[in-house]
């Protein structure tokens, strides 16, 4: 296998005047390395087999030349293009019709967990580049809504990661689908012998290419690990919250539903937290995107397929909530962080069970990680308490305190310390309203807070309507069963709960919409009549489902929270892409319709 060239000037690649066009117009000048040693063997019509990192460029070293091939005048499709998930096909869909403006191609994304009309409309209509998802195109096939007789270029995108996820027997039925004359590019970041098995059957003696393997380590990240039992990892990332100085933070889970119970866990802890997983729609994810590149989110709870693409520079802290399947994910999770000459952190967490897979990561890394301490609660006062003081000069400075010199003067009176009130004044201003009995504050976990216990999950945090909830100063939390998935919106929950439960708006308060659920605030109590009639109601055609929240639920044999009555212990914020296509039963197999 070749390395790649060193790059060269787009204009010397061969590239038709359509291409470059658009290239100027994206502002790009200079190709990377994969697409300087792909793109002129894909455009001698070459197979190509390249191996390329994620974030090198790869998209555009296979749409140019695809677009190069395709006619524009034939209403039939030319191109296919084929990723494991449809947060991947919808990515790349939307950069090949960018690099396409000014061709007249048109790019349709076919994926699962999508209605059939728009797409089924889409082909109909002529597409000449499709990309998509193994499952959804082999129901297109099945349907006879898909030709490929007329492909002429056809990309396996990530192809490592498609294999692994179960769609090998999809692949090779794809493959023998479409034109026996065709060109295939395979795109892996790593070369298994499973993908070199797909290299041998379907693809006619391909030049093979290859980036120099990015960077395990950067000088501008510093990398630490801490082994933390299960129980405690969400207290323990709360406090690791609280004390970094990083303008935003990424915290990787492996799967949605974690995403989801770690997301609600550090909101209810007051922090400014938002998730992205395999249910949030594209529109949704660009949104959160966006609030944590402007501030208004400083935590971002991800599943690795949701934060694909994720580049935001002010990133200045990665925590591996759960250690990554493969030591090779570990890379490009802690690469979201010190970009664009900025130092960055990386913290992963460890159960004691996990502590030897520290061994593999190290050895790709070709790292030795630094074990971290995690702040203890202490620490975290002291640390807001520092945070309130540094402010001090300038809140003086602004003037206007005569009305609370006169407040504390008539509350000190003749005989009071100044410095005692001014203890307790900042104590308050840090959210420490004391120990519930001498010492107890700073030597463990406030009571409430069931993620620090050594105790495992609480009696009923798996319970229904019945059990006990949680308590908010404003009333209990109740957890109904729609979420952003279902389509569900604020006033329709408020309207469900008001018109079945016999409430007034008044009663509620704060909602959280999440995926797949939502929590809501209710100061009033609910009768037994009332939880009745909510648990039937339905919101956007889901039935409620209302029952107390008790936390993050407690699932055998799995990494994420055992349950919470979180408390509110960090310093950020004011005080949650793509799904993968569902795996068929059986061993290899995988399908999303």
């Amino acid at each position: 296998m070749s390395a790649a060239p060193v790059p060269s000037s787009f204009d010397d690649l061969g590239l038709p005047k359509a291409s470059l066009a658009a290239i100027a117009a994206l502002g790009f000048t200079t190709p990377t390395d994969i697409q300087s040693a792909a793109i002129p063997a894909l455009l001698e019509g070459r197979d190509l087999v390249g191996v390329a990192q994620t974030g090198t460029g790869k998209t555009a070293a296979f749409a140019l030349p695809m677009l190069a091939r395709v006619d524009a005048g034939q209403a039939r499709v030319q191109g296919l293009v084929l990723t494991p998930t449809r947060e991947l096909a919808i990515q790349v869909a939307d950069a090949i019709t960018t690099f396409a403006s000014g061709s007249g191609a048109n790019v349709l994304a076919i994926y699962g967990g999508a209605p059939y009309g728009p797409q089924l409309r889409g082909l109909s209509r002529g597409a000449q580049i499709v990309v998509g998802t193994p499952g959804r195109v082999i129901d297109m096939l099945e349907k006879g809504a898909l030709d490929l007789s007329a492909v002429r270029s056809l990309v396996l995108d990530e192809a490592d990661e498609m294999l692994r996820m179960g769609f090998a027997e999809d692949v090779d039925r794809i493959l023998s689908s479409a034109a026996e004359d065709r060109q295939t590019a395979l795109f892996s970041a790593t070369m298994p012998p499973a993908i070199r098995s797909v290299a041998r059957r379907h693809m006619n003696n391909p030049v093979e290419v290859a980036t120099s393997r990015q960077s395990s380590t950067t000088d501008t990240i510093t990398q630490t690990y801490a082994v933390v039992p299960f129980r405690h990892k969400v207290g323990a990332l709360a406090r690791v919250l609280a004390t970094t100085d990083a303008e935003a933070a990424v915290v990787f889970v492996r799967t949605r539903q974690a995403a989801e119970e770690v997301g609600a866990a550090l909101q209810e802890r007051g922090v400014s937290a938002a998730t992205i997983s395999g249910d949030v729609a594209q529109k949704e994810r660009e949104r959160i995107v966006e609030r944590l590149r402007s501030g208004s989110v400083q935590v971002l709870v991800a599943t690795d397929v949701a934060a694909r693409g994720l580049d935001v520079d002010k990133i200045g802290l990665v925590v591996n909530f759960d250690v990554p399947r493969e030591a090779e994910a570990y890379v490009h999770r802690i690469g979201r962080t010190g970009r664009a000459g900025r130092s960055g952190q990386a913290l992963t967490f460890f159960t004691p069970k996990e502590r030897s897979r520290l061994t593999a990561i190290e050895r790709l890394t070709r790292t030795s990680l630094t074990e971290a301490t995690i702040p203890t609660p202490a620490q975290v006062s002291a640390h807001r308490a520092q945070g309130v003081l540094n402010s001090l000069s300038e809140r003086i400075s602004a003037g206007r305190l005569d009305m609370y010199r006169e407040h504390l003067a008539n509350h000190l009176g003749p005989d009071g310390d100044p410095m005692e009130t001014a203890a307790a004044l900042l104590a308050l201003a840090v959210g420490d309203s004391g120990p519930r009995s001498a010492d107890e504050l700073h030597e463990a976990p406030a009571p409430q807070d069931r993620f620090d216990r050594e105790s495992g999950p609480s009696q009923g945090a798996r319970g229904g309507a019945g059990s006990r909830g949680r308590r908010t100063p404003n009333g209990t939390v109740y957890r109904v069963a729609v979420g952003h998935s279902h389509g569900a919106r604020p006033q329709d929950i408020v309207g469900a709960i008001t018109g079945e439960g016999g409430l007034r708006g008044s009663d509620l308060g704060k909602i959280d919409i999440f995926s797949r659920f939502s929590l809501v605030e209710i100061g009033a109590e609910l009768s037994s009549d009332a939880n009745r009639k909510l648990s039937v109601a339905r919101v956007a055609g889901q039935p409620l489902r209302i029952r107390p929240d008790t936390g993050p639920t407690s699932h055998r044999g799995a990494d994420r929270p055992s349950s919470a009555r979180p408390r509110r212990d960090t310093r950020f914020g004011s005080k949650d892409g793509a799904r993968r296509d569902k795996p068929r039963a059986g061993a290899g197999a995988g399908r999303s319709h």
